[in-house]
Parts: structure tokens; sequence; C-alpha cells
């Protein structure tokens, strides 16, 4: 295979129009970037929920005589990532395609100083909470606990993580503890876009009821806590794309061409070392083994939209 990778870019998908939007584009900023650097050829959007294209067709839709790196805009490896994405990379690499799987977004001290930039004013008093999605997969919950260990550093002061979903502590039970002891939540918004998770948060700092089983403040007592904007956003006079982002996901891609390269490299090098060094049995010696640890990690680095037609991101 030869030419510049194509890449991938995979979000999880909504049906929230603002969050479609600010996905596409973010994904179209990445594309502009990786092609100005001269680190991808094409690059397409797709997803694995609620939108199309899906992963599949991303992979079909690229072309077939270069590698493909698929890039998850998810913030942590839960589900998705194990099972969908894998899933997907195994039947592409059946198929006989080069398809990898770059790591997810997070955690990454880039994005804890996105989410810092995020949130308004601190006080004192002020109980800063990491609001994340919550996955059945511990790997993801504790991900964004890390996340909340990297908010923390950055602020320099304590920051607990909640769950929307999933197996880790309820979101809402930190609200209502917090404001129990009479602070105010301040909620860093891990999300990367607006949509179903997003509004769920929304929910808890409102005042005026019940709402989704969460006690709120009295009717008229106003907002019983702080959202911040998500990672994407299109309601600040922060940009809606922050440009720590954009590297972010550029690293992602660099950091997958790059160890191929070196594996690539590494696997010749012992390759010639051994042919050199060829006893009269003909053993290759360690340059066979090499061969066999490259077939391994090989192995082990393997839905509706505005617009139904999947787009390369390369105009």
């Amino acid at each position: 295979m030869t030419g510049l990778p194509s890449v991938g870019l995979i979000s999880h998908g909504t049906s929230s129009p603002t969050g479609q939007v600010l996905i596409e584009v973010l994904a179209a900023e990445v594309a502009t970037d990786l092609r100005i650097r001269g680190l991808a050829g094409e690059v397409m959007l797709g997803h694995v929920d609620v939108q199309s294209p899906d992963v599949d067709e991303v992979i079909a839709r690229l072309p077939d005589d270069r590698p493909v790196v698929l890039v998850p805009l998810l913030l942590s490896p839960g589900y998705h990532v194990h099972v969908d994405l894998a899933e997907a990379v195994g039947r592409a690499e059946a198929a006989g395609r080069d398809v990898r799987l770059a790591a997810t977004l997070g955690p990454d001290l880039r994005l804890a100083e996105v989410l810092a930039d995020r949130l308004p004013p601190l006080r004192v008093s002020d109980e800063v909470i990491l609001a994340a999605a919550g996955s059945s997969d511990e790997r993801a919950n504790e991900s964004c606990r890390e996340m909340g260990r990297l908010l923390a550093t950055e602020l320099e002061r304590p920051v607990e993580v909640g769950f929307l979903a999933g197996a880790g502590v309820p979101l809402k039970d930190l609200v209502e503890e917090s404001r129990s002891r009479g602070a105010r939540p301040v909620l860093a918004n891990y999300l990367l876009a607006p949509g179903f998770f997003d509004d769920l948060a929304r929910k808890l700092v409102e005042g005026g009821g019940v709402s989704g089983g969460v006690r709120s403040g009295a009717a008229g007592s106003g907002p019983v806590g702080v959202l911040a904007p998500p990672l994407l956003t299109d309601g600040s006079s922060a940009a809606a794309v922050p440009p720590r982002l954009v590297d972010l996901v550029r690293d992602r891609v660099r950091e997958d061409v790059h160890v191929r390269d070196e594996v690539r490299e590494s696997v010749h090098d012992r390759v010639c070392e051994g042919v050199r060094g060829r006893g009269q049995d003909g053993s290759l010696g360690d340059a066979h083994a090499e061969g066999d640890a490259h077939d391994r990690a090989q192995a082990h680095n393997r839905t509706q939209a505005h617009d139904p037609v999947p787009q390369v991101l390369n105009a």
C-alpha cells in the first residue's frame, strides 16, 4: 500500500441538530488541518450510533489501496470502542483491509484545559463536579476518573466525578450532596457536544420542581447549580471548536501512523540482521519472532445525519 493514510473520524452520533453541526465543524477543521500538514489523504466522518454513515460504510468508502486510521471522537474507551469499533476493524481486516484503531480523545491534559476554560469564575465555596456520560464498562469510567484528577490539577482544587448513566457514582447524588452542604455545584461538562446527556445534566441544575426524579429547588428559587458548556459549544465567547481539540485529534492520527512506521522499520531492520546472520541451518534467529510480534500488534490494533450520503472531508 502506498500514499497517505485515510482517516475515519468516528463520533457517537446524536439526534441534536446543534450537536450534529458542531461535530461536523470539528471534523471539517480536523480534515483541513491533517491535509495541510500532509498527514492524511481523504478524511471522512462516521458514527457508531444514531446517525449515518456507520463505521463499515466509512471504511468501504475510503480508498482500499492505503491504510485507514479510525479515530474515535469519543472521550473514553467503553462499549463502542471495545465492541462496535473493534468488530468493524476485525471485519475490515478479514476482508483484506489495513485498518487501525487510534486511542480515544480522553483522558488528556488538553481536555482538562478546555474544561477549565469552559467553567465560570469559581467561588471559594463552589464544588466542582466532572459530569460524565458513564458506561457499563469500568475501563471507560476509570478513564473519566483520570480526567477528574487532571482537571483537579489544572484547577488546583478538588474535583469529584459523577455519571449520568452506567455503574459509577450518580451525578444527581453528588449534586444533591453538594447543595445539602450549602455549596454551589459547578458541573464541568465532560461531553463532546449538546445532545441527550447534556440535556440530562441540564435538568439537574435547573430550578423548579422535580425533573427526572431529581429534587430541584423550590419553584422560583432559581438554578440549583451551574452546568458549563460541553467541549464543543455554540453559545459562548470561546471558539466553538477549541484549537486544542483539533491538536488532540491530529496527535491521535500521528500516534498511530508513527507506531506503524516504527514497527515496520523495526521488523525490516531485524529481518535484515537475521538474513546477514543466518546460520548454516538457514534459521533467521529473532527475525521470525519479531515478525510474529508485528502480526500480533496488527491484530491488537484492530446512524440519521443531515445528509445521508457519506461525504469525504477533503475539499
